[in-house]
């Protein structure tokens, strides 16, 4: 990044993020007034932010071989995803690091100029919640038929790449010392000796805490209000909402907390790197599958190269395991080889995921969770 780029990033892009995700929060019914009042100088500002920063555009817009993709993974795994890509078709890409929310607020923001082609990683959810908003571009791959139906949307909204599920990421130091035993269902995260001992990252910013609360709307067999008092419940137990998804697995590691609540794969990324007090269980009353995805971002300024890294990205290449940048999460192209630590579907209680329900209530619940559940006091 140039040190004109920096100084840009660093003086607005946290405002706009912030601006965005605050819009966001708002009911659809504000649609017109976000696009009015905010819309316009937020697209303005992105759009002197993606020129004075996308140096590669006008080479990809000559040669069609360059993209550019928000990626909701680690930062290594990113790199990873956009290097092997090149290796393997020639053609350029770069990415940007951020959680689910703050790629629908990117989107939302510069959806008259995007700064995106495509978007990997993401929860189908969150693809969905966008393609509400006239934010992806449906796109059926040439490669379909080699991931199973239950991991592709039929209208080409997104493809499933990889899956994986929820999980507790426990620090058996800390529990030894509270007297608590390792956490195998939700409502074991309520125990009252958990009392700010557990953390689960904010879900308008992370895709897996949506997830986990659609997780109880599951669990509830729909029931919305029963999911929302779940987490009412477990609000006195909560250190913090951070606001990446992972951030409570690095938190347990470093013993700040008993607990934390994330994708089972990063909890288990999180011990290979070293956090051997970690101890990761499943909820024995249900999990989903979180299919993480990717999909076309509607007027990409490179639909060809979009095309063509969706493509790739269905294919054994694709998703083969990089030992450099490790994902446990597992791969939907069922003639990629699995390796230890990825989950075992049959060990697993599976619920029945709606994605599409999980995607249209998306704004709902989260703004149920923001007035009812985070600024409330603890006792």
């Amino acid at each position: 990044m140039s040190p004109i780029c920096a100084h840009v990033h660093s003086n607005f892009e946290s405002l706009l993020l912030n601006l965005a995700l605050g819009a966001i929060s708002r009911q659809r019914s504000s649609e017109m007034h976000f696009r009015k009042s905010f819309g316009t100088i937020a697209i303005a500002a992105i759009t002197l932010l993606v020129a004075a920063c996308s140096p590669e555009e006008s080479d990809a817009e000559s040669t069609g071989g360059s993209l550019t993709f928000a990626c909701v993974q680690f930062e290594d795994q990113c790199r990873s995803i956009a290097q092997r890509f090149t290796e393997d078709t020639g053609n350029q890409a770069n990415f940007v690091q951020l959680g689910g929310g703050e790629t629908v607020a990117r989107l939302s923001a510069a959806s008259k100029n995007p700064e995106f082609d495509a978007w990997y990683g993401a929860p189908a959810a969150n693809v969905i919640s966008a393609h509400e908003l006239d934010l992806i571009e449906p796109y059926i791959s040439e490669n379909a038929d080699q991931i199973p139906d239950e991991f592709m949307h039929p209208d080409g909204i997104w493809s499933g790449v990889l899956w994986g599920t929820l999980g507790f990421c426990s620090n058996t130091d800390v529990l030894e010392e509270l007297g608590v035993d390792a956490p195998t269902s939700w409502n074991d995260l309520l125990d009252p000796k958990l009392r700010q001992n557990v953390s689960i990252a904010h879900p308008m910013t992370s895709s897996s805490a949506y997830a986990a609360l659609w997780n109880l709307v599951a669990i509830n067999k729909g029931d919305e209000d029963k999911a929302i008092d779940y987490f009412k419940s477990l609000h006195n137990n909560i250190l913090q909402y951070p606001k990446s998804g992972g951030a409570p697995g690095q938190m347990a590691g470093r013993g700040e907390i008993a607990v934390g609540v994330l994708g089972a794969p990063d909890c288990t990324k999180v011990i290979e790197e070293g956090f051997t007090n970690l101890e990761l269980t499943l909820p024995s009353d249900g999990s989903l599958l979180d299919v993480q995805t990717v999909a076309m971002v509607k007027d990409a300024p490179n639909p060809d190269a979009a095309k063509a890294f969706i493509d790739w990205a269905l294919t054994v290449e694709g998703q083969e395991f990089d030992e450099n940048a490790p994902t446990y999460s597992v791969p939907t192209n069922p003639e990629v080889p699995l390796v230890d630590g990825m989950a075992n579907r049959k060990e697993l209680t599976v619920l029945p995921h709606d994605m599409t329900a999980s995607g249209q209530a998306k704004d709902r619940l989260i703004n149920r969770f923001e007035s009812e559940v985070a600024p409330q006091p603890k006792d």
